[in-house]
């Protein structure tokens, strides 16, 4: 085999047979630590045991604002989010889960008709798919038919994340969205980490330098990305921090969008945003990163990316954007207040 398939069938082997629930995981990077809003919890209260009990996220990446929409999940696993994210986009939406491990797929499945029931809906709007990610195509997703692609601790995993992300942004539609949670550390992992089973199926082996996922963005077309949160995943085993112990692994919640006017620097053209209140899960006020908190009512300057970020995505129908990209007035001193250790995100973080 070569090596990529030998990290895939290590990593079916990891998750199809050795792991049985969550409890088996000898680390935090993929267990969840993120806060649930209300509407999610009340969701997940409907959602069968065994589909929970066998979830390995590492956060909670399902935005708001995605009734109607078509939802792409790369490596659902059991389908936690698949029906998490199956209730919001409703009847009219449509849950796209695809997984490589048969293992997973077969609980995802057998809980459809009673998630649906459950759900209220006389017509299922979800469907798995047994297939890489490397490959949507082979799953039968076409060029820009996705809304949203969503994934959760997952994408570190993949032998060949260059074309995980170059079929991300080829489903996607102009304006969609990728919004995932993953690993990432704070320098490139020596190849002895690398190849390790046991690390690589804890999520991180894969994981990858924040840097070179920026760069790799930026090949596609991505030039600005955002980070909506993050924490620092401890190591505990002993054997684990002995191999890795000198790396810094995050678990960070990502957004990007799939738009062609982005700039690899923040620009200030004088645009003022102002959100309007309008998604329900979001009354007072709407996070689109970690430094961007819209008031509801109350306008803020922000960059030309942000403004496109608010505008030419289906948050556009909840914002009122003023200003163009007629007058230049230079860079816009954009970023949240600096933690320490904390890594840096894209040009606007």
């Amino acid at each position: 085999m070569s090596p990529t398939q030998t990290t895939l069938a290590n990593v079916q082997e990891y998750y199809g047979k050795i792991l049985q629930g969550s409890k088996d995981l000898k680390t935090s990077a993929c267990c969840s630590l993120e806060s649930f809003s209300p509407t999610h919890r009340a969701i997940l209260a409907e959602i069968n045991s065994e589909i929970l009990e066998r979830f390995y996220g590492c956060g909670s990446p399902i935005p708001p604002a995605i009734e109607g929409c078509r939802v792409l999940d790369l490596g659902c696993g059991t389908g936690r989010d698949v029906y998490l994210a199956s209730k919001l986009v409703g009847p009219r939406g449509q849950v796209i889960g695809v997984d490589m491990t048969e293992e997973q797929l077969t609980v995802a499945r057998r809980h459809l008709d009673t998630q649906m029931a459950s759900f209220g809906f006389t017509t299922p709007n979800v469907d798995f798919h047994q297939g890489y990610i490397e490959d949507l195509g082979a799953c039968g997703i076409a060029d820009n038919s996705i809304d949203l692609v969503i994934s959760n601790c997952v994408l570190n995993l993949s032998p060949d994340k260059d074309r995980v992300f170059a079929e991300i942004f080829r489903v996607l539609k102009p304006g969609g969205e990728l919004y995932f949670s993953d690993v990432f550390a704070n320098r490139r992992l020596p190849e002895a980490l690398h190849n390790d089973p046991l690390l690589y199926g804890e999520c991180l082996g894969g994981a990858l330098y924040i840097e070179d996922f920026r760069r790799m963005l930026s090949t596609l077309g991505c030039r600005d990305y955002r980070i909506k949160s993050q924490r620092p995943i401890e190591l505990t085993d002993p054997a684990i921090v002995a191999k890795a112990g000198m790396v810094n692994f995050s678990s960070i919640t990502v957004r990007a969008f799939k738009l062609d006017c982005l700039e690899d620097l923040c620009e200030d053209f004088g645009q003022v945003a102002t959100y309007l209140g309008t998604i329900p899960e979001c009354p007072h006020e709407f996070s689109l990163d970690d430094h961007h908190t819209f008031v509801t009512g109350k306008p803020m300057l922000v960059c030309g990316n942000t403004a496109a970020m608010v505008q030419k995505t289906r948050f556009g129908q909840h914002f009122q954007v003023s200003g163009d990209r007629s007058t230049h007035f230079g860079p816009f001193p954009c970023g949240p207040v600096p933690e320490e250790g904390s890594s840096a995100g894209g040009p606007c973080c």
